[in-house]
């Protein structure tokens, strides 16, 4: 599992800073997860084929998370693009971007598939036989989900010295590797623990920006593997949290530490703070694995 940082500041981009926008590739999936001003520039920076982006996550329709989608969609366009590309965010979405293709007589020559939100529950947006993403409703001004994306169990794994010590058929091997027990012809049952080893762990990545301090997410993100986590004030302007629909780093860390994650990564920070480290700082007061999301950061999981 590996995250990209393109952008991790709140507001406006600047020459050193970007709104947000990341990466996620897992199981060889490669999501694009908010999209502001910039995205399509940090994308050739870090060398991130175009491609290979079929699924883009916007959390909500404030513009440092969506002002750089109707680029991207233009230059995929341009790039003669063909395969579809599809588009989960707020209701509204699908209206904004087509009124700017429309007026620009831009329309894409490749399939365009919006999936718009509207539940205040978590709803799985989408699935296949590797991924399960599942949006996390958050607390902000407007509204706003995070989303969660959970590996699923790959099959077992063959333990073939044990398994040649019995007379089974090459072709039971895939039901063995999905978790059965063997009936032999003797109607002796080997039981698949016998046979077979527990598969890599999963991996599951929590996305949550923006959002005020909120608890109700907390069964959602337990125990997931990282939890990247808005983090835009300080202790210090703390104040401003609950007016803004904002978290400190403290709010973050203790979001964390109550939903027993793996990491914790933080970002989103305004930019009226010269050191980022200040956020690493205070959140390891109460959560000791922390990690602070930067411009071109990548982590690997």
């Amino acid at each position: 599992m590996k995250l990209t940082i393109l952008g991790c500041y709140s507001a406006t981009p600047r020459t050193f800073t970007n709104p947000t926008s990341q990466v996620l590739e897992i199981n060889n999936h490669i999501f694009l997860i908010d999209c502001g001003e910039g995205t399509q520039v940090e994308l050739r920076r870090n060398r991130i084929k175009f491609s290979r982006i079929k699924h883009i996550f916007i959390s909500h329709l404030h513009g440092d998370h969506f002002f750089g989608l109707v680029g991207l969609i233009s230059t995929f366009r341009l790039l003669t693009r063909d395969t579809p590309l599809h588009i989960y965010g707020p209701k509204g979405i699908k209206e904004i971007i087509t009124l700017q293709l429309k007026l620009s007589n831009s329309w894409t020559d490749y399939p365009l598939h919006f999936h718009e939100l509207i539940s205040k529950d978590s709803v799985v947006v989408f699935e296949d036989e590797k991924i399960k993403v599942s949006t996390i409703p958050l607390q902000h001004r407007v509204y706003c989900n995070g989303f969660l994306f959970q590996e699923k169990p790959g099959d077992r794994k063959l333990l073939m010295s044990k398994v040649l010590n019995y007379d089974i058929d090459v072709a039971y091997y895939r039901s063995i590797k999905k978790g059965n027990d063997v009936i032999l012809d003797d109607g002796t049952v080997i039981a698949n623990e016998e046979l077979t080893d527990d598969p890599k762990p999963v991996k599951s990545y929590a996305f949550c920006s923006d959002t005020k301090y909120d608890e109700n997410k907390i069964p959602l993100i337990k125990g997931v593997t990282v939890l990247y986590h808005e983090s835009t004030f300080l202790e210090s302007h703390q104040h401003l949290c609950a007016t803004t629909g904002h978290s400190s780093a403290k709010d973050a860390a203790t979001i964390a530490k109550k939903a027993e994650v793996g990491t914790l990564v933080l970002g989103h920070y305004s930019t009226r703070y010269n050191d980022i480290e200040l956020f690493k700082e205070e959140a390891k007061t109460i959560f000791k694995n922390v990690e602070i999301a930067d411009d071109g950061k990548v982590f690997d999981f």
